[in-house]
């Protein structure tokens, strides 16, 4: 008989998309489904960017540079030094999406059996990209009551080992929307530096702080050789499906190693690159209106919650995302009830069991993931929802309200 690869077996499925067959299925029912589950903004994606495809006179739409065009990669050169990020085109490959350039950067930099701490919560696709290139993540718990701030370093030194290879880190924060500070940022760079880490760091994004300074890992004076930053163009510009983002570094025997699997996938998406090009060329003030947007998402979301008896919902500092506490018995369960089991006015809201963004086993199954992505009159009525299920699941707990603790 034939059989599955062990990397498949241990391929985790994506807490995001799992529930999908049921929000399909409620559909089906009639039942209108308001998606708080996944990033995908419904901000319109800027005119200017499909416009430069549709203008496009090409009559072989052929393989670009295995880095990426080298007109796109000047142009990221000037966004990055907007952003205080002085690079050159040599230290930039285009990827196809961050995904690529986070697997990009695991094959590079770690071999089977090699571990990577990550602070959990964490983005759940980490596991898969571990899985796909052999590696062990070992996370480390930050918690609900401190708003998910950093871990203390102590944390991180108990289970650094001789396997130990890597720290990831996404500011600001998915699934949590926490937004690293300074005085963090600068204790992550002394550890790496101590035991000769990678820092790994995902800012897709760092547009949207909303409570404080966005500091980049290439900000950090003397980690030049130690930082590989993962981007993308998904989130910035409400472009998911472009499939387009970037790995750069300073790190020239990572980045001639990272060629290497460029060169093996070929080349990232043409048509995308043209995409990337004319946004670079948006005036800074384009993401004022988002901002804003995406402000007044959040402020509502996480005052609705905060207001239903027995939530917890600490204020994100930056992207789209708030992890809520709940009282109920099982996340997963509930997140699938209120697919094929719960409908309020003929409405449901879809979300994503917390279960998935831990690597602790036993830990998020009072948590939910939300996104929120979508207009405020949706966002209020999906609250509706929430607050309507909560009343009504059978797996209800009565819970004590969270004080969340001052950041210092």
């Amino acid at each position: 008989m034939l059989k599955i690869s062990k990397r498949g077996e241990q391929m985790p499925a994506s807490p995001i998309r799992k529930l999908v067959p049921y929000a399909e299925a409620a559909k089906k029912k009639g039942i209108h489904v308001y998606h708080l589950n996944i990033g995908q903004p419904d901000i319109e994606t800027p005119p200017a960017i499909l416009n430069a495809v549709r203008k496009t006179e090409i009559k072989v739409l052929e393989y670009s540079h295995s880095a990426g065009n080298e007109s796109y990669r000047l142009k990221l050169v000037q966004y990055y030094k907007k952003v205080g990020i002085d690079i050159t085109p040599e230290q930039i490959i285009i990827t196809t999406g961050g995904s690529e350039a986070i697997l990009f950067g695991f094959f590079c930099c770690l071999n089977p059996g090699d571990e990577v701490i990550i602070p959990e919560p964490f983005y759940a696709n980490y596991n898969g990209f571990a899985c796909a290139a052999g590696v062990r993540v070992v996370p480390i718990t930050s918690l609900i009551e401190t708003g998910f701030a950093l871990p203390p370093i102590a944390d991180f030194e108990k289970v650094i080992t001789s396997k130990t290879k890597a720290i990831i880190i996404c500011s600001p924060n998915n699934p949590t929307g926490y937004l690293y500070s300074r005085n963090e940022m600068e204790a992550l760079k002394d550890i790496c530096i101590k035991y000769n880490l990678y820092l790994f760091s995902d800012e897709a994004y760092r547009e949207f702080c909303y409570d404080g300074e966005y500091v980049s890992a290439m900000h950090l004076k003397g980690l030049d050789d130690n930082v590989v930053l993962m981007d993308t163009i998904s989130k910035r510009y409400s472009a998911c499906g472009a499939r387009l983002g970037a790995l750069v570094t300073k790190n020239k025997a990572v980045y001639d190693t990272a060629m290497k699997f460029a060169q093996a996938r070929l080349s990232p998406p043409g048509l995308a690159q043209i995409m990337g090009e004319a946004a670079v060329d948006l005036p800074d003030s384009y993401f004022d209106a988002p901002k804003a947007e995406y402000l007044a998402r959040r402020d509502l979301l996480v005052n609705r919650l905060n207001a239903m008896e027995g939530v917890f919902c600490p204020n994100p500092g930056g992207a789209f995302y708030a992890i809520a506490r709940l009282p109920i018995d099982d996340s997963d369960k509930f997140c699938q009830w209120l697919l094929e089991y719960f409908s309020y006015n003929e409405q449901t809201v879809m979300l994503a069991p917390a279960t998935g963004f831990y690597g602790t086993e036993g830990l998020g199954k009072n948590e939910v993931r939300l996104a929120y992505v979508l207009n405020l009159d949706a966002i209020n009525a999906a609250m509706d929802c929430l607050e309507n299920a909560l009343e009504k699941y059978p797996g209800k707990v009565k819970k004590e309200k969270t004080e969340i603790a001052e950041i210092k």
